[in-house]
């Protein structure tokens, strides 16, 4: 795709303003919208213009001048906007060096899959997130210095059983208990409808649906699976899905959120990602070992295991994630590989023998991460196996519920908070820096943004749980 054909769609749908988007550091979406006549073939060279200093973690104020270079390999009509607006995906540029800034996530996807085509192990590395979510009717929080709450509500909620119906709102007891919500059908699946609303929305903005289904928690909780692609491709798409999500819930009368463990007693969401090499269109994973696996999948496996306490401080990216990243329960934190146990971190799908369709799927992510960062990382984990030959050991095969002390002791565990995840990646990074796919400063800056703006205020505020624990000592 080139400039011409972004032009020629413009003049196609009679588009009357263009959203320029890009993701800041910690994950987030953002855009300027410009009048379409400000869109010309000039902008997919010197871009727009805008002040970064304000977004999160990046640019200080003696640096916030940047540019918003559009790809015009990526457009779509925004679903949600009264006006026609075609919608674009912007790299930020440095205007001094007309490089990529260097605290652009969606830059460290373009120079990780450089990297992969450098080393000459394979030319493509495809991606595919499973990334689940929560839909609620209600949510209310609040934190003030002298108090703080929040509240969830979810017809589908058990806790609404004992509801009094009234004749706006019956009470018909078709409520999902815990962790019992795993692909019901209607009337306790309550969500059927608002998922092939968003199905058919992702598929007007290019992005093909292949299964959506109720996941295991009570109150609305989802996943919605969309085709693999390439390493960028696939963040892009991961940014656009969860728009699409967020936005056809808020025209349904209801509100999302990716927030990875929103409930106390049930399961939270995650993210598995699958990740397989190819090269000059022949797949590497397939073979002859474990699972069907090549040698190389194995050394990939290896690399994962090895740096993912460092790589959870990405792929798992906020205080609320280690509350789901807990051990005894299916969480896969145990470091170790599998082609049957869902608590190990490295999980090999079985559903087909074909070498095409053999991939590892690494499930500690969540869907609070940002996605250019995360697959990144993964990826340059899984390239230092391959390089090392890291040997990943035998796999854990067996029911982990089943194994004796003894037995779980030699098998290590992810990091129990972001605060430790920090410092895994504090100590562990060198394998980042390779090709400066990754650099010190946005290591640095990363570590710095979350201790600072995430875990100190946590840390600071009394909990309402502490009320009940501690209030009558």
């Amino acid at each position: 795709m080139n400039s011409k054909n972004v032009l020629n769609y413009v003049a196609e749908q009679g588009a009357k303003f263009v959203s320029v988007r890009f993701t800041d550091l910690i994950g987030s979406w953002h855009h300027l919208t410009y009048p379409i006549d400000q869109l010309t073939e000039d902008s997919f060279e010197e871009g727009f213009g805008f002040d970064a200093s304000s977004l999160r973690g990046w640019a200080a104020i003696n640096e916030s001048d940047m540019l918003l270079v559009p790809d015009p390999s990526r457009f779509w009509l925004d679903p949600f906007t009264e006006e026609t607006t075609v919608c674009l995906i912007a790299n930020v540029v440095d205007p001094i060096t007309k490089e990529g800034y260097g605290l652009d996530p969606r830059s460290i996807a373009i120079r990780a899959e450089s990297y992969l085509k450098f080393t000459g192990i394979a030319d493509t590395i495809y991606i595919g997130p499973e990334a689940e979510f929560f839909v609620f009717d209600e949510v209310f929080y609040q934190n003030d210095p002298q108090g703080a709450r929040y509240s969830i509500n979810s017809e589908e909620g058990h806790w609404n059983t004992g509801r009094n119906g009234n004749e706006n709102q019956p009470n018909f007891g078709n409520h999902i208990r815990p962790k019992e919500g795993y692909v019901p059908v209607s009337p306790a699946d309550t969500l059927i409808d608002l998922r092939n609303a968003i199905s058919l929305v992702l598929a007007e903005c290019g992005i093909v649906v292949e299964c959506h289904h109720h996941e295991v928690a009570t109150a609305g909780q989802c996943e919605i699976d969309f085709r693999f692609s390439n390493l960028l491709h696939t963040a892009d798409n991961l940014m656009l899905f969860k728009y699409v999500v967020k936005n056809t819930a808020y025209a349904h009368g209801k509100t999302a959120t990716f927030m990875p463990k929103p409930l106390y007693g049930d399961n939270g969401s995650g993210m598995h990602v699958h990740q397989s090499l190819w090269k000059d269109g022949y797949p590497l994973f397939g073979g002859d070992q474990y699972a069907g696996l090549s040698e190389m999948a194995k050394f990939y496996i290896g690399g994962l295991l090895k740096h993912a306490p460092a790589l959870v401080a990405f792929a798992a990216p906020t205080t609320n994630s280690y509350k789901r990243l807990v051990p005894g329960f299916e969480a896969p934190v145990n470091l170790a590989y599998s082609a049957r146990n869902r608590s190990a971190a490295v999980r090999i799908p079985m559903f087909s023998q074909s070498p095409k369709a053999k991939r590892l799927e690494f499930r500690p992510p969540d869907p609070a991460c940002n996605p250019y960062i995360t697959f990144a990382a993964l990826m340059m984990a899984g390239l230092d196996g391959v390089q090392n030959r890291i040997d990943p050991g035998e796999p854990l095969d067996k029911d982990i519920y089943d194994l004796s002390p003894e037995e779980l002791k030699n098998v290590p565990n992810l990091p129990g908070t972001l605060d430790e995840a920090l410092t895994e990646l504090e100590n562990d990074h060198e394998f980042l820096l390779k090709g400066d796919v990754f650099t010190t400063d946005i290591i640095e800056r990363w570590i710095n943004y979350k201790r600072e703006k995430e875990i100190k205020p946590l840390r600071l505020r009394p909990h309402p749980l502490e009320f009940s624990m501690y209030y009558d000592i």
